[in-house]
């Protein structure tokens, strides 16, 4: 059973370069909230209450202003530093001290998810190797693409292809046994200098401990690591908030939803809201 998760707030931002000059990458608003409480938002909603970061140096202080050590939330958020941007598998084994030999549920800072969590809740039953998704795309060749048979089996796994094998890009969620801090440790670093997720995904595969799970129609799958798909997560994010009235990846919400915090200790943190709208709505959810 997953019961840790890892998010990599690292890298260098260059696609949003001269915005990542100022500030990281994940820290930039999708809409009303900092990026990196999207993905920390959906650990949570599948019952993720440990949580490590990783990021680079000069930005660690900035996420812990942010964030804290998450006692507030009914959490525990611990940081580590990516001294320099060597590759997504080095955030997991950055992290291999912290996961002390569990396994955990691995998701980029830039990646969003709308809908549905059903089937990524019900993978976090992982016991022995590892698990990813796939979600359909119309532009393949930007991604990281899993092939499949009939029977769902992995066949292979390529990073942005030129001719792709099929249309279901990998998303940045990944759920890896207790195994893959060593696995990501051994990676030797592609042409491009740096140690590759499609390799770390090879290795489960050559094994046969590497299981894909499509998420289907109505699941949302955002990235925001360039201008555009910026603007796009953060217009998503605003429509769904006018239409439905209700704030996406409210920490304090959820935890509260998830049993973490109890109404008090939900009420003792709409107080502290600088922003007397999110007061508002925090002290709503106790109301209906």
């Amino acid at each position: 059973m997953i019961r840790k998760g890892v998010i990599l707030a690292g890298g260098r931002g260059t696609r949003l370069d001269p915005l990542t000059r100022v500030v990281s990458k994940q820290l930039l608003p999708v809409y009303d909230k900092p990026m990196v409480l999207y993905p920390l938002s959906l650990l949570m909603r599948c019952g993720i209450r440990e949580v490590m970061l990783v990021t680079s140096p000069e930005w660690l202080p900035s996420y812990r202003s942010l964030l804290g050590d998450g006692s507030e939330l009914g959490m525990e958020i611990s940081y580590s530093v990516q001294e320099s941007p060597r590759g997504v598998p080095q955030g997991l084994a950055i992290a291999g001290p912290w996961l002390a030999g569990e396994g955990c549920c691995f998701i980029l800072g830039d990646n969003l998810f709308f809908g549905n969590l059903d089937p990524l809740r019900e993978a976090m039953n992982l016991e022995k190797g590892a698990r990813i998704f796939a979600v359909p795309t119309r532009e393949p060749e930007r991604f990281g693409i899993v092939e499949v048979d009939a029977t769902g089996q992995v066949l292979s796994i390529e990073e942005k292809p030129r001719t792709p094998k099929s249309d279901l890009a990998i998303p940045g969620v990944y759920l890896f046994d207790g195994s893959v801090a060593r696995r990501a440790e051994s990676l030797q670093p592609s042409q491009r200098g740096e140690t590759e997720i499609c390799d770390l995904m090879a290795s489960y595969l050559r094994e046969d401990e590497l299981e894909c799970r499509e998420l289907g129609r109505g699941f949302v799958w955002l990235d925001a690591g360039t201008p555009a798909s910026l603007l796009e997560a953060g217009n998503f994010v605003s429509a769904m908030e006018h239409r439905t009235g209700y704030e996406v990846a409210c920490l304090e919400e959820i935890s509260w939803r998830q049993g973490w915090i109890n109404e008090a200790q939900l009420a003792d943190l709409a107080r502290k809201q600088a922003n007397p709208a999110r007061r508002k709505y925090l002290q709503s959810l106790t109301e209906s």
